[in-house]
């Protein structure tokens, strides 16, 4: 059975009237863990698209990106895309919910982060709104500023570049512990790893693109032979 056919089941599981953010608290106690990581990307990422004003052509190809939808499942995708954009209870409310279903695993929530800044960059803009929301949600999710500015990074042109951030660490840190958290980093986007976490097949290739920036960092850091005060 396809995902998104088991998406469609959880969602019709539920009693007739129940909104997304119930659909969020039956899940939390399901152990289809990849069912409940795709609603949240998309019901995220439909309320982030109400934030800039509008759903471009760009953001749903990027859904696509992240997610292989069959043309038989667009109707499901499209369903839980609709739910969250016309659902009146916000944005805060989602993501709640959301930490609530993964918070014995917090990375799964950084995942989910990037999922969402992959689909904001979409159209090519980074929007103001989209920051304070991204911003917004990742307090929610227990990101912290240094993680955060990590994943703005890897995703935003304008953003801050350089090495230390994306790996999100400081300039003053002692080589070793700097090694130990791009290790640790590697590991965790393992897709097996990710798979684990609950993330669906169809995200796990966003980790390729994590995986060469986490890598050319620790290339830029370690090949700097005084590295803390290196001009990078």
């Amino acid at each position: 059975m396809s995902l998104w056919a088991r998406i469609s089941e959880a969602i019709a599981a539920l009693a007739k009237g129940e909104n997304l953010s119930q659909v969020f608290e039956h899940l939390r106690g399901s152990p289809e863990k990849t069912v409940g990581f795709a609603i949240a990307v998309i019901a995220l990422g439909a309320k982030m698209a109400k934030a800039d004003g509008q759903v471009t052509r760009d953001e749903v190809t990027a859904f696509r990106e992240v997610f292989q939808i069959a043309s038989g499942d667009e109707a499901g995708a499209a369903k839980v895309f609709n739910m969250a954009r016309t659902d009146v209870a916000g944005y805060r409310e989602y993501a709640q919910r959301i930490q609530a279903m993964f918070a014995e695993d917090p990375t799964t929530l950084s995942d989910l982060m990037e999922g969402l800044f992959h689909i904001a960059m979409a159209d090519g803009f980074y929007h103001p709104n989209e920051n304070e929301f991204l911003r917004e949600v990742s307090l929610i999710f227990g990101l912290d500023i240094t993680q955060f500015r990590a994943l703005r990074a890897r995703f935003v042109p304008d953003a801050p570049q350089d090495p230390f951030t994306i790996l999100g660490v400081s300039p003053d840190m002692p080589r070793d512990e700097i090694r130990k958290h791009w290790r640790k980093l590697v590991r965790e986007t393992h897709p097996d790893a990710m798979m684990a976490r609950g993330v669906p097949e169809e995200a796990v290739r966003l980790a390729e693109k994590r995986m060469i920036d986490i890598n050319r960092a620790w290339d830029q850091i370690n090949g700097c032979a005084k590295y803390a005060a290196c001009q990078l």
